[in-house]
C-alpha cells in the first residue's frame, strides 16, 4: 500500500493541521510510514514564527532533495505558515523546483486534488495552491488523531492583534471564529471516539465570538459533553482575558470535580511598559500582574506559564530589569523563552535600534537561569502529593516508565505495572488513556517522578 509521513514544525495549531492532513491522506488510502524518508508522500508542515524554524525547514529540504534524487516518484509537499509568504514560495519555485506541491494554511482540503494531479503525470515546477484569504472554515474534513483520548479542536483561525514582531496575522489571516455548534459537534465526536481531554485552540482564544457566544460560555458548553473530563485551551492574549473567563476556573464542575484544568498559558513577552508598547501588546506590566492575581484568587493552585522575548529592538538594561522584576513577582511555573529575531514583513523588522547579539545572549542566559530556579522551587511543593495523571504512553527517555500529565499540566514519569488496574477502561488492554492517582516522589525542573497507587 502507498504510505505517507508528515513532519510538523511549530505550534499546536500546526499539529492540529497535520492531523487533518493525515486524515485526508488516510481517506485516500495511504497508511502512515514507519520510516519518514521511505514514504510515498512526504509532507513538511512549516512554521514562520521564529528564525530557527525557517532554518530547520531548509535543512529538511536539503535532506529531502536526496530522497527525490533516489526516488523520483516520491511526492514531496510543503505547507504551513511559511508557504503563506510570497518570497518563500518564490524561493522554492526557483531553487527547489523538485518539490512537487506547495499549499497554504487556508486550503488544506485541496491536498488530495493536488496529489492526484501529480500522480496523473504533472511535471515541472511545484504545483502551488496557496490562498491568502481563508476560502472556508474547512468543516467536515477528516482527522487522524495520534491519541484517541486527547483531542485538539480549533475554535478560531487567524489573529487581529498585529504585534509588531509577529508574522502570524499575515500568514494565518484575520480572526474568524467557528460556529459554536460546529465546535461542540466536533467535541462530541471526539468524546464518542474516546477523548477524555479537549484542547481548545486559537491564536487568541480569548477573543472567540461565534454566533454571539464568547469563550467563557463556549467552555461551559464543552463542559456539558458526556465523557469529557478535562478541558484545556491555548493561547490567551492578556488584553482580552475577561473576568468572566477567570471566574470559570472556579465554578465549572462535573460530577463534583472541576473539568476546566487549572492551567493557563498567558504570554507576557516583556516586563517593560516601553517595550510592551513598541511590541503593540496593549497592556502594561502592572495590568498583567493584576490578571495573575485575579487568576490565583479564583484558583489558588492554577499553573501559569508564559512566553518571553529577549533583546527586542531598543531594549535597554533598565527594560530588561523590569522583565526580571516581573519574573520575581509572578513566579511562573515555566516559560518559553526566545531571543528576538526579525521576521520579514513585520514592523519590528524595520526598527533601526537592534540589541547587540552578545547582549541578547547574556540576558537570555540570565533570564533562563532564574526562571528555571523558580520552576524547580515551585515543583518541590508537589513532593509527597497525590496527583491524578492522564497516562499518555511510554516515557520518551525511559521505555520502562510511563508518562502522563497532571490536571495542571505537569509532566510525570512513573514505573509501569504488569497488571491492569481496576480503574483502567475495560475495553483497553493497558492503562494508556486512563486517569490514575500517582504519588510524587521527586521533581526536576521540567518533570516529576512518581509511583502509581
Amino acid at each position: 500500500m502507498s504510505t505517507y509521513a508528515i513532519q510538523t514544525l511549530g505550534c499546536q495549531m500546526n499539529e492540529r493541521d497535520s492531523e487533518t492532513i493525515a486524515g485526508l491522506l488516510e481517506q485516500m488510502g495511504y497508511i502512515e510510514s514507519a520510516d519518514y524518508e521511505d514514504a510515498d508522500v512526504i509532507v513538511v508542515n512549516t512554521c514562520s514564527v521564529r528564525e530557527n524554524a525557517d532554518n530547520r525547514f531548509f535543512g529538511i529540504l536539503g535532506r529531502l532533495k536526496h530522497v527525490k534524487t533516489n526516488r523520483a516518484d516520491a511526492i514531496v509537499a510543503v505547507c504551513g505558515c511559511m508557504m503563506q509568504q510570497e518570497h518563500i514560495t518564490e524561493q522554492i519555485h526557483e531553487k527547489h523546483a523538485w518539490v512537487d506541491i506547495i499549499f497554504g494554511t487556508h486550503n488544506i482540503g485541496a491536498l488530495p486534488e493536488l496529489i492526484e494531479k501529480i500522480v496523473g503525470g504533472r511535471k515541472g515546477k511545484p504545483l502551488t495552491s496557496v490562498l491568502t484569504e481563508r476560502a472556508s472554515m474547512g468543516e467536515g474534513l477528516p482527522v487522524r488523531r495520534e491519541l484517541s483520548f486527547k483531542a485538539s479542536v480549533n475554535i478560531m483561525y487567524g489573529c487581529n492583534n498585529f504585534c509588531t514582531y509577529c508574522i502570524v496575522p499575515y500568514t494565518r489571516g484575520r480572526e474568524i471564529s467557528r460556529s459554536a455548534d460546529d465546535i461542540i459537534a466536533e467535541v462530541r465526536d471526539a468524546a464518542a471516539a474516546g477523548a477524555k481531554e479537549i484542547l481548545l485552540l486559537g491564536q487568541n482564544v480569548n477573543s472567540y465570538n461565534g454566533d454571539g457566544i464568547d469563550f467563557a460560555d463556549l467552555i461551559s458548553m464543552a463542559d456539558e459533553v458526556p465523557g469529557i473530563e478535562r478541558i484545556r485551551f491555548t493561547t490567551s492574549h492578556p488584553k482580552d482575558l475577561s473576568s468572566k473567563l477567570i471566574d470559570r476556573f472556579g465554578p465549572v464542575k462535573k460530577g463534583g470535580a472541576a473539568t476546566l484544568c487549572p492551567s493557563i498559558h498567558l504570554p507576557v513577552q516583556a516586563g517593560s511598559d516601553k517595550v510592551l508598547e513598541r511590541m503593540n501588546r496593549r497592556y502594561t506590566k502592572e495590568g498583567y500582574i493584576a490578571l495573575v492575581e485575579s487568576l490565583r484568587a479564583a484558583r489558588p493552585d492554577i499553573v501559569i506559564t508564559t512566553d518571553f522575548i529577549v533583546g527586542f529592538p531598543g531594549e535597554t538594561e533598565e527594560d530588561f530589569g523590569e522583565t526580571m522584576d516581573l519574573i520575581e513577582r509572578v513566579r511562573f511555573d515555566s516559560a518559553f523563552t526566545f531571543i528576538y529575531s526579525p521576521r520579514t514583513g513585520t514592523p519590528a523588522a524595520g526598527y533601526d535600534d537592534p540589541t547587540p547579539e552578545d547582549v541578547k545572549h547574556e540576558r537570555f542566559d540570565r533570564m533562563v537561569r532564574r526562571l528555571n530556579e523558580i520552576t524547580l522551587e515551585k515543583n518541590r511543593a508537589y513532593v509527597g502529593s497525590v496527583q491524578d495523571v492522564l497516562v499518555e504512553g511510554r516515557s520518551k527517555t525511559d521505555a520502562a516508565m510511563l508518562s502522563g500529565r497532571t490536571f495542571g499540566g505537569k509532566l510525570v514519569n512513573f514505573p509501569a505495572l504488569a497488571s491492569v488496574p481496576a480503574s483502567a477502561p475495560e475495553h483497553d488492554a493497558s492503562i494508556i488513556g486512563a486517569i490514575l492517582p500517582v504519588r510524587i516522589a521527586s521533581v526536576k525542573t521540567f518533570s516529576f517522578t512518581g509511583e502509581l497507587l
